[in-house]
């Protein structure tokens, strides 16, 4: 099945437009919503069609895309008064792809489907970067028949999905996933500025590391950036804070300890009061460099 109407992308901040772009540079009609005004403006300056609100995005829009940066901003977004619960028809296909608790994604699905409305629960992995360039990887769950619904789009963000379940278990995956992704950012550069402290040049350092066993896809990813002291974020520091607090909270619902999580929750807010708001996560080296130099 093609992708025949419009789509609607809620949240165009840089993995939401990512996506927006992706789906316009391959000749679909998107229209974008952001609550920021500035962001507005500059995406509309790019060639974006924004709109001033949620309800004026869904107008004729077969396919809603909600990216939005937590569980706050997407309860607003689907329940409030005029929000996308209250203006989707229900012919409209909701895709959100926030990693956001699992919980609210039920709750939202639910007043969806309480007026018909279809919904995909959808978590994305990878940069924005990746998102405009169609390589994210994609975790679905939800009614099989709407995840069949929405395979054009998916197979336009993304080289690859899974199917999780039913709706807020692609979101549990998720947050697993970024548990174990913050603690290999922050073990590497832990270890990584140590091996440096200790004598070893960075890029020999980073060289044999690459191919050895204590190696992640995010340290061959993100290390070479690091190296070249550029910490622009793909993944902002403050957002794995954010995951990880997600991680926590999942795991006192099903009372189960998380102290690896928490401990590694601890030092992403410690990075946050170093300074390090807004750049990658990566820049965790930047810190550990700098208590290096204090010692």
């Amino acid at each position: 099945m093609e992708i025949s109407g419009r789509v609607a992308v809620i949240g165009m901040g840089q993995m939401g437009s990512g996506m927006a772009g992706r789906l316009r540079d391959t000749g679909h009609n998107v229209v974008g919503y952001d609550l920021s005004a500035d962001q507005s403006t500059c995406l509309s300056a790019e060639g974006f069609r924004m709109t001033s609100n949620i309800a004026e995005a869904l107008s004729g829009s077969e396919f809603v895309l909600t990216s939005l940066p937590d569980p706050k901003a997407v309860t607003n977004a689907w329940l409030g008064a005029d929000g996308i619960v209250a203006n989707a028809t229900n012919d409209t296909l909701c895709i959100e792809l926030s990693t956001i608790d699992p919980q609210t994604m039920r709750q939202v699905a639910n007043a969806a489907a309480a007026r018909g409305i279809a919904v995909v629960d959808c978590p994305v992995s990878g940069s924005p970067y990746e998102a405009r360039a169609g390589k994210l990887v994609l975790i679905a769950g939800g009614d099989q028949a709407d995840v069949a619904r929405a395979e054009p789009i998916l197979k336009l963000l993304g080289t690859d999905w899974k199917y999780t379940g039913p709706v807020g278990t692609a979101k549990v995956v998720k947050i697993v996933n970024n548990m174990m992704s913050m603690g290999n950012v922050l073990v590497a550069a832990e270890a990584f500025a140590l091996g440096v402290a200790a004598g070893v040049e960075p890029e020999k350092l980073y060289d044999v590391l690459s191919v050895s066993g204590g190696r992640s896809h995010h340290f061959t990813k993100r290390f070479p950036n690091a190296l070249k002291g550029d910490f622009s974020p793909g993944f902002k520091m403050e957002l794995g804070e954010k995951d990880l607090a997600l991680g926590i909270e999942l795991g006192r619902m099903m009372h189960m300890p998380t102290p690896s999580a928490s401990a590694t929750r601890e030092l992403y807010a410690l990075a946050l009061a170093e300074g390090f708001r807004g750049q990658d996560i990566v820049s965790l080296l930047a810190m550990y460099q700098q208590w290096a130099k204090r010692t």
